[in-house]
């Protein structure tokens, strides 16, 4: 039967305790100093930039001196240093932060699928508020805020200068309580305020209906904990209401953000029956994981279309690389984002919140990185942009933030991102289910059988 029930599938995920690196760090550097009195060409090397390490520490201590007791005004100690490390690692990439207590309880509480505030995910560049996308439904996406939207006053107080926690922090709330944003909408000099009614924001990352009776679409809209169960109740219930009638089921993943690799991983898996889903590979070889599908295919082998556009990012990415690849789904839309990189979260201690380090690149089951490139469709898609819209550029995508990892290949620059809030306008999802019904045919749909095996 489509949609029946399948095994559990699992997948290891490897933990770095800091402490555990630090002490093995500083066990060898005493060894190496003990062992080795008369340094040669490469341990002088080393030593010497250990040595001008130091150095820049000393300047650190003198410089945070110098501001504790002579600025105008007594400034907050801890905060100085929150704020030093939160420059240190900003200045990495756009996507490592520092993170304190509050926000990584706020960082879990969303990830968990409910949390407080306007529902958007948002980024920081040039110094203002970049709206990613708005989560559907969310109070945010009700009053008209759309993905690329820049915010430039939160209650009457200028962004600029903020950092990005702060002025979440300050976009969130009680519930019922107003918030006012000043938002310049992309590519236009258009200049709005809007007061928005902060709300519990409930996460429904997967919604689903029947299309016709035949047919059966799956939205996700972010990849939190509840992503991959709420496919595989989608999935179940679809299978069942259309039966022998059902063609096959059309995932969109458009405008989704990402969210946890775990989550990308076992969401491909529901619909592989082996092989790699993503590898991921850091600056040491000996950390490089894999993830591989386990036996069972969800789906049952019906075919699957995935959309995406220039809103699908990261997590998006790895589901749509790893169905293309192996010749699962045919990939239909507008380039895809280009994030190829992980975060991992580094807890610092009790109290002292966590590390939000770039610490890989991920690389689909054929070995390609997306990097600052994306997803190329199988099937490229433009929507009709509505008049009022067509000012605007397209969604900047990975290669566009300012600091960004290098990708290995040509860099590619954001692409459409506009869905139309009518059904009957989109014409990604439209010709999908023109392709499942057989009104329409494309090479690219189904995939060839024959062509399903990538390199394990």
């Amino acid at each position: 039967m489509v949609g029946g029930k399948r095994s559990q599938k699992g997948s290891r995920m490897m933990r770095k305790t800091p402490q555990m690196l630090l002490s093995a760090a500083t066990g060898a550097a005493l060894m190496l100093m003990a062992s080795q009195p008369r340094l040669g060409l490469d341990g002088w090397s080393a030593h010497a930039a250990a040595s001008d390490a130091y150095r820049q520490l000393t300047l650190f201590g003198e410089v945070f001196e110098r501001v504790r007791t002579q600025y105008v005004e007594k400034p907050d100690d801890n905060l100085l240093i929150e704020m030093a490390i939160s420059g240190m690692l900003i200045g990495l990439d756009p996507h490592s932060s520092y993170m304190n207590a509050r926000t990584l309880q706020d960082m879990q509480l969303q990830t968990s699928g409910k949390f407080g505030g306007l529902g958007m995910e948002v980024t920081m560049e040039d110094g203002l508020v970049k709206v990613i996308a708005p989560i559907e439904d969310s109070p945010a996406h009700k009053a008209g805020i759309l993905a690329g939207d820049s915010i430039t006053h939160i209650d009457g107080q200028p962004v600029l200068g903020l950092t990005l926690n702060e002025a979440v922090d300050k976009m969130r709330g009680l519930p019922n309580t107003r918030v006012k944003v000043r938002v310049v909408h992309r590519g236009t000099e258009q200049v709005i305020e809007v007061s928005i009614v902060r709300d519990i924001i409930r996460v429904r990352s997967v919604r689903s209906n029947l299309i016709g009776d035949d047919v059966g679409y799956i939205r996700v809209t972010q990849f939190n904990e509840l992503a991959t169960d709420g496919v595989q109740r989608a999935v179940n219930d679809l299978s069942t209401r259309a039966g022998d009638r059902l063609k096959g089921f059309i995932v969109d993943i458009r405008n989704n953000p990402g969210g946890l690799l775990d989550q990308a991983v076992s969401l491909s898996d529901a619909f592989l029956e082996q092989g790699e889903i993503v590898s991921t590979r850091g600056r040491n070889v000996e950390e490089a994981l894999r993830f591989n599908a386990r036996a069972g295919d969800l789906a049952n082998a019906k075919p699957i279309i995935v959309l995406i556009n220039g809103g699908s990012a990261s997590a998006s990415e790895i589901v749509a690389g790893a169905l293309q690849d192996h010749k699962r789904a045919t990939i239909i839309g507008t380039r895809s984002f280009g994030k190829g990189s992980v975060q991992t979260i580094i807890p610092l201690g009790s109290g002292n919140g966590a590390l939000r380090l770039t610490t890989a690149r991920y690389f689909t089951p054929s070995g390609r990185s997306i990097q600052a490139k994306g997803i190329t469709p199988d099937i490229e898609v433009l929507q009709d942009i509505p008049e009022e819209l067509k000012a605007r550029p397209e969604l900047r995508g990975e290669a566009s933030l300012p600091g960004h990892l290098k990708g290995d290949s040509q860099e590619e620059t954001g692409s459409q991102s506009y869905v139309p809030a009518d059904p009957r306008n989109d014409k990604a999802l439209n010709l999908a289910l023109d392709l499942m019904r057989g009104i329409k045919a494309n090479s690219a749909f189904p995939p060839m059988l024959s062509a399903r095996k990538v390199a394990n």
